[in-house]
This record gives C-alpha cells, structure tokens and sequence, in this order.
C-alpha cells in the first residue's frame, strides 16, 4: 500500500545542505498500523511528509497503493492525496468554523454538493464520538476532541492511507488512549492503512503490527512489534526499550560499575527474556548447575500484544570461571544477556 524506494532528501545545497533522509526503503502492506520511532531530529517528519509528497523527496520513489506519486502532475497528484489523510500534533483546525465545518472544509475543495458533504461528515462525527459537537468551536473542545475533529476531517476523502504525525504528542495519558482506540476501531472497520510516526514507545506497543527504527535519516532496524520489543537489534532499540521499561541499574550500583573485569569483581547483567523463558524458573536453576549466587536488583515484567516480555538487572556473584559458564547457559537458553558492567565483591 505504501512503498518509499531509495527516497532521500536534502534540504539546502553546498556546505550548508543537511540530509534528512537517506536511501530509505520501507513497505507497509494494506491494511496494516506501522510505527516509525526515533529521537528528535531523526527524521521521522521529514519521512511521513514524503509519504504524500508535502516534502518532495530529492531522490527516490514514492508509490501509494502502486501508484508512482513522484512520476504525476502537479494535477494528478492534488487527485491522488485525497486518497491519503493526515493528522497532524496541534489539530491544525480553523477556528472560525465549526466543528462540521472543519469536517467539511476537503469536501468543499472536492467541490461536493451541500448534501454529498452532509451525507460524510454526520457518519464521521459519529464516528468519532462528536455528533453532539458539530456546531460548536474548537475554542469550546478539548485537546482530545480537537483531535478526534481532526481524524474525521482526514477521514472525510474516504482515503486509503492514514497518515500520523505526533498525533498524540500534546495529549494526557488517558486521552492519548482514547485517541489510540479510535484509530485501532479506524483501522479494523475501514481496512485503513496507518503510518505513524511517533516519539512514545506506549503508542508503538498499544496499537502497531511493525515498527521501524530511524536515526540520523537512515531506517536501522525493523521489526514486528513483539519482537522489537523483545529482542532490538541495535543499541538504539535498547535504548529505547529501557527507557520504556524505565528499568536502570540503582544510582549507587552506576556509582560503582567498572567496565572491564578485575580480580574480586562480579558482573552485572541485564537480562531479557520472552514466551516459555518468563514462566521458567532459571534463575534458580542457575545458581545450581553453575555454583553462582544470583541478587536480584530490579525486575520487570510487561505484556506486549501476544507476548510476555521480562526484563531483570541482577549481580552474578562466583569467581570468573562460574559467571562466564552462567552467561553462556543463559544465552543457551534464549535470552538476551547484557553485560552492564563489574563490581567489586563486598566482603
């Protein structure tokens, strides 16, 4: 449905030109929520803006349900983006026009006739929860419902692609989920595709199929949701993992973490385990066959979509020969082991 190929952009040109994307290359099937995450500057905006053209990309192709968006007119291609919606972090609604209004306002550009825009924009306010709101003004809504305004007016062309720009970035905890499950309710009654670009890893986990990773303009990882969550491939993706778990070693513990090992030292690991791994007991199992003490320092287990994710921080204390046969039996038995660092044995 949605296939950039080789799409780079330059803003600038000389000395000062900056890259923002680089030779990217993502598909995202009909029907299906993918995520794009990064930490700010990435390129995450820059990315979705090419999807529709907004930023043309300076090489590459951009194709929307097979069709080449880069090859057509300037014509063609106003025809071409009512097929594709977008909602952007701050609603971007007129305030002088009502909440139908709003609704309405692509329908007008479409030319429809005052009961064709009728017959679309009731259903969509129903749609979205706002039919008691169509003659009020944004100034009377809030952020949540500016929001859901925004989604039926994206959703009034009838497209086939959603497009998600920090969409729920200026949203409290428990808006933000509402928004969430309207655009899943979106998704699985209209068949609609969804890209999302996003910052929230809670956003990730609760509503996408994919997610892919970019830093610095370039795709570096991509995945199922849960086994991004279970298994990333880069330090990036751990990073935000562990962000998203907030599971880091105690302040006292950082405090003393050496990076390579010394005579009377002791590992610190940080251990992610998923499926059968979280309900077997291991950790017991392995103070008996390697004659090693676990402590346990933090632990924490999350559910992510279908699958179970366990995360733990723990010492492995035994003398060198011990931990490092702990380590490989760990590893053996499908869980990821990160050595955080080592610290020195208390007596």
């Amino acid at each position: 449905m949605i296939r950039l190929h080789n799409v780079s952009k330059t803003f600038g040109a000389g000395p000062r030109a900056v890259t923002a994307l680089k030779s990217i290359d993502l598909h995202v099937p009909k029907g299906q929520i993918h995520g794009v995450i990064g930490l700010s500057g990435a390129g995450k905006s820059t990315l979705i803006r090419c999807v529709n053209l907004l930023e043309r990309p300076t090489t590459g192709s951009v194709f929307v349900d097979d069709k080449e968006l880069t090859a057509l007119s300037e014509e063609a291609l106003r025809e071409a983006r009512h097929r594709i919606g977008m909602i952007f972090q701050h609603f971007n609604l007129l305030t002088s026009r009502t909440v139908f209004d709003n609704v309405a306002l692509p329908l007008e550009f479409m030319k429809l006739s005052k009961n064709e825009i009728a017959s679309r924009v009731t259903p969509l306010l129903d749609l979205v929860g706002l039919s008691d709101k169509a003659n009020q003004y944004p100034s009377q809504l809030s952020g949540g419902q500016k929001q859901r305004v925004a989604i039926a007016r994206a959703l009034a062309s009838r497209p086939q692609v959603l497009l998600c720009d920090e969409a729920t970035s200026a949203l409290d905890p428990h808006t933000t989920t509402s928004i969430l499950e309207l655009l899943q309710d979106i998704n699985q009654k209209l068949g609609l595709t969804i890209l999302l670009i996003t910052h929230e890893m809670e956003v990730v986990k609760t509503i996408c199929h994919r997610v892919s990773l970019i830093s610095d303009g370039e795709l570096v990882e991509e995945a199922e949701v849960g086994d991004f969550f279970t298994a990333p491939r880069t330090q990036l993706g751990r990073h935000f993992l562990n962000d998203f778990l907030e599971l880091e070693p105690p302040r006292g513990l950082i405090e003393r973490l050496q990076g390579s090992p010394s005579d009377n030292s002791h590992p610190v690991v940080r251990l992610g385990f998923s499926g059968d791994a979280v309900s077997t007991p291991l950790i017991s199992r392995l103070a008996r066959e390697c004659g090693v003490d676990v402590s346990i320092l933090q632990a924490k287990v999350e559910s992510i979509q279908d699958r179970t994710l366990g995360l733990m921080i723990a010492e492995l204390m035994g003398d060198e020969a011990d931990t490092q046969r702990a380590i490989a039996y760990l590893e053996s038995h499908d869980l990821t082991v990160e050595v955080l660092g080592h610290v020195q044995r208390t007596a």
